[in-house]
């Protein structure tokens, strides 16, 4: 009794003194980071129910059904076996010890044991998971590809043997007498059955082995999880606490510096402009790169990756994380001659660059960084809430603002919206070409005017919708439906400019915020209160973004108004279009905004329409690519992401490809149109706005028949 109690307290003294220092290390580590921005501890109550229901709950990992099963039991398995931990702790020092109140009750025993083969059974399906999608097999298809695929399968190793050493200990203490559960422990029951025949003698043996065996791997475990990507067990839940509520998807964050919003217009002398060094990310940025489980579900979903691109966001994360450790020494040394001192290994890592070429010494290739079409497929994925958008962005602010680096090709865009307002560079003047051809008069609001009262809408029309031909048609549908419905609107004209998103997205927050003052100015002043967009990136920016410069506005997407004039009767599909049709999701209107229904509403309301999904559609919609200004940027490197999307969408045997976003019917008109070339895609396949087949639908007048969309 003496003996392993002597050494069972050694080895946790032992052991908690080095899990103390790297837990303190990790500690300053994170304190290197800049202050949060304000916010990211308000709200306790949802970050709360946040926490219960992805942390505790497991939701986002059991919307993968097998592994999140399989990780569910773990999970609780250990959540549940703490009680055991207590107990051997316990045992240590009474070998009959057991939990006051409820530690001999039968249902905690049989919870106990139930877990444990819950646990065993989840480690199965890992093993099973890890070699049938083993990147030796699968090469990048793999969600492991890139992950520390040793160090994985040796905690899967510890787990198994937390496991068996506890079914030995709890076994032997069953024959020794010493197990406080008469009854419902199941599992332990019968490994002392195994157990039985050695006698008294050898069963108090296996009680102390098993007790010190047990204890030295749990407490072993806890070493190898603060040095490991298992770090997530104990910052899973902080992370997910201080993350983005309700998600860091919509709005971009402003640029801060400091725990404080940058003024463009007057920058502090010591104000940080994006990320140009691992310490220029917050605390929580360091913690999201702390956080990675490497699961690689991000990868999995990402576009770029499932394209041949060199960006996945696990590989981002993880190449993050092990600079900031490389160059911990470094940042929380205490003087210049400590770090003058220091390894060459060391100073060499802290002498790269952020953002680099790789080969160069780089941390994060610039072709890694620019490949992000800021689709958020990885932010909606991660099971443990890490923004991976937020960091890109950032990155790519410093590189614009800062270093002046960023693609050759974004130059024209970004000089045509100083320059015109517009990506194109048409200006003003070509902002009412759209209105040519309709058979009733747009009200456009004139300067100075403020919207009359009988005016519902302010319909923004948008750069695409005004000045991109495809989207010219979206623009003249939605139109005309609004006047069939009744629904009066106005347009402002040329007194619209470009809400910015792209030059955002892009990393250059200067024109964005000259371009959404402007606009913000304009609408104000217009009175606008209600508007109506085409495209899913205006619509996200008025709607969410423009409330960070003072622009609130009630903001719906054109479907969710025309999916409410249907049910209202104001606008009557009759016509059949007889056609096989799939639509697609915008990741600006579907992901990253939650509006998923009203398009397929009003495709459904529509006689003769046979909705056909993509595999991936919704919250795991595939990106168009257009998204992170890639519209105005070629596609280089692997296979282009919008060819990979409309293929999708001709597997479901459409003869109408649909969406709510010009961005998307661009990019998916493109790859029809390749596609039809290389006579993959029969020549009567088309791509049009959900509003353009509801138009087909529509009577042009009571009476009369219903006209096809222009």
């Amino acid at each position: 009794m003496v003996v392993r109690l002597v050494l069972g307290l050694a080895i946790t003294l032992v052991v908690f003194a080095v899990a103390g220092r790297r837990a303190f290390m990790l500690y300053r580590l994170a304190r290197t980071g800049q202050p949060v921005e304000p916010g990211r501890t308000s709200g306790v109550g949802k970050r709360s129910e946040a926490v219960a229901t992805e942390v505790l709950g497991q939701r986002k990992l059991l919307k993968w059904s097998v592994p999140g099963a399989a990780h569910f039991a773990v999970f609780w398995g250990f959540t549940i076996l703490l009680a055991t931990i207590v107990e051997g702790f316990g045992a240590l020092f009474q070998r009959d010890f057991h939990i006051p109140i409820i530690g001999t009750q039968a249902w905690l025993g049989f919870l106990e044991d139930l877990f444990i083969v819950a646990v065993l059974c989840g480690l199965a399906v890992f093993a099973v998971l890890r070699l049938t999608q083993s990147p030796e097999r699968e090469g990048r298809r793999s969600r492991f590809y890139g992950s520390h695929l040793g160090p994985a399968w040796l905690v899967l190793f510890m787990i198994f043997n937390v496991m068996w050493t506890l079914l030995l200990y709890r076994g032997a203490q069953i024959n020794t007498g010493n197990f406080p559960y008469d009854r419902g422990a199941f599992a332990s029951e019968w490994v002392a059955r195994i157990l039985a025949p050695a006698g008294r003698t050898a069963n108090d043996v296996f009680e102390t082995v098993g007790l010190l065996l047990s204890l030295g791997v749990v407490l072993g475990f806890l070493v190898l999880v603060l040095y490991s990507k298992h770090l997530h067990i104990f910052l899973a839940p902080l992370n997910v606490a201080f993350s983005r509520r309700p998600r860091a998807l919509g709005a971009l964050l402003p640029v801060y510096s400091g725990g404080k919003e940058v003024d463009f217009e007057d920058p502090g002398e010591d104000d940080k402009i994006g990320r140009g060094v691992i310490e220029d990310f917050t605390w929580k940025g360091l913690l999201d790169f702390g956080t990675c489980t490497e699961c690689g579900r991000c990868q999995s979903q990402c576009p770029a990756w499932n394209t041949g691109k060199p960006l996945s966001p696990k590989l981002l994360i993880m190449s993050l994380r092990d600079h900031a450790m490389a160059k911990a020494p470094y940042l929380l040394a205490d003087s210049d001659e400590q770090r003058a001192a220091m390894h060459k290994d060391v100073l060499a890592e802290a002498e790269r660059s952020l953002v680099g070429p790789v080969d160069e010494g780089g941390v994060i290739d610039p072709d890694v960084l620019w490949s992000c079409v800021t689709c958020g497929a990885c932010v909606e994925q991660c099971p443990v809430d890490i923004e991976h958008v937020d960091h890109i962005v950032d990155m790519r602010r410093y590189q614009v603002l800062i270093e002046s680096q960023f693609p050759k090709e974004a130059h024209t865009l970004l000089r045509n919206l100083e320059r015109s307002g517009d990506p194109w560079g048409r200006g003003a003047q070509a902002r009412l070409e759209w209105m040519t051809g309709l058979p009733f008069e747009v009200r456009v609001l004139d300067d100075g005017q403020t919207l009359p009262d009988d005016v519902d809408y302010l319909l923004w029309v948008g750069c695409a919708g005004a000045l991109d031909e495809n989207a010219k048609k979206t623009t003249r549908a939605v139109a005309e439906l609004l006047n069939e419905a009744g629904v009066q609107f106005m347009v402002l004209g040329g007194a619209e400019t470009c809400t910015g998103d792209a030059a955002r997205r892009l990393g250059q927050e200067l024109l964005f915020q000259e371009l959404a003052k402007q606009n913000v100015e304009t609408l104000d002043a217009a009175g606008a209160k209600r508007i109506v967009v085409t495209c899913a990136h205006c619509f996200n920016a008025l709607g969410n973004e423009y409330k960070q410069l003072g622009g609130d506005y009630e903001v719906l997407h054109h479907t969710q108004l025309l999916s409410r004039l249907v049910a209202e009767n104001k606008l009557v599909p009759v016509r059949p279009v007889d056609a096989a049709v799939t639509y697609h999701d915008p990741c600006y209107l579907g992901r990253h905004n939650r509006v998923f229904s009203p398009p397929r509403e009003i495709l459904a309301g529509v006689p003769g329409v046979r909705l056909n999904e993509m595999p991936r559609n919704r919250e795991t919609s595939f990106c168009c690519g257009a998204g992170g200004a890639r519209m105005w940027m070629e596609e280089t490197i692997g296979t282009r992401i919008n060819e990979t999307r409309t293929d999708e969408a001709i597997e479901t045997g459409a003869e109408l490809i649909t969406a709510a976003c010009p961005f998307c019917i661009v990019m998916l008109t493109d790859g029809t149109a390749v596609r039809k070339q290389q006579g993959k895609a029969p020549d009567e396949l088309q791509v049009v706005d959900v509003s353009r087949v509801l138009l087909r639908s529509i009577r042009d007048t009571p009476d009369g028949p219903a006209q096809p969309a222009p």
